[in-house]
């Protein structure tokens, strides 16, 4: 009678190691998803939505988010995402953004890089061409409801040349062409 009990419970211990190494080998191969990409990056997971369950990330670090619809999240100020959002990541730093807006009071600009130069310094940075907006990391710890949004419907697209500021290099001037959206809710 202990012989039986000893076979099955030898069966049971079988049994759940496999199960247990079963579960670990299809949890390994699976690919890391976008926030851990972020993290593993130096970025803060709350650069992204939500939600986001579709994206690519390649060897050369480009990678393409895809949402279900465009949204806006409210941080500091508000973020506009496009329903394709891509970039190439670096350590600290996501270049060549594109699909990501802030707002800076009535005006929505185009991100174009966001860097986190010092970590311990609490601060990032989103280039919107013309300056550098720079936001309290922890505000982007974790990721961010992001609700529906249509900012052609709600938003006027405005284009001007402005004067930048003087090239430390050159020591001249430099006119920038200016794109971002005036938010005329009424």
């Amino acid at each position: 009678m202990e012989n039986i009990h000893n076979h099955r419970f030898l069966i049971i211990t079988i049994f759940t190691i496999s199960i247990s190494a079963q579960f670990h080998l299809s949890y390994s191969n699976q690919s890391p998803t976008i926030y851990e990409i972020l993290r593993s990056h130096g970025l803060p997971m709350g650069l992204l939505p939500k939600g986001v369950t579709n994206s690519t990330y390649d060897e050369s670090g480009r990678f393409e988010v895809h949402l279900d619809q465009a949204c806006n999240s409210k941080f500091e100020n508000e973020l506009h995402y496009e329903v394709n959002v891509s970039g190439t990541l670096t350590y600290g730093q996501i270049n060549g953004v594109s699909g990501i807006s802030a707002q800076d009071l009535f005006m929505w600009f185009s991100v174009k890089e966001i860097r986190v130069d010092i970590p311990s310094s609490g601060l990032i940075y989103f280039d919107v061409g013309v300056v550098h907006k720079q936001f309290s990391l922890s505000s982007f710890d974790t990721p961010r409801d992001c609700l529906a949004s249509s900012m052609s419907n709600d938003n006027l697209l405005v284009s001007q040349t402005v004067p930048k500021i003087q090239s430390r290099k050159f020591g001249h001037h430099e006119e920038q062409s200016v794109t971002g959206f005036i938010n005329l809710k009424l």
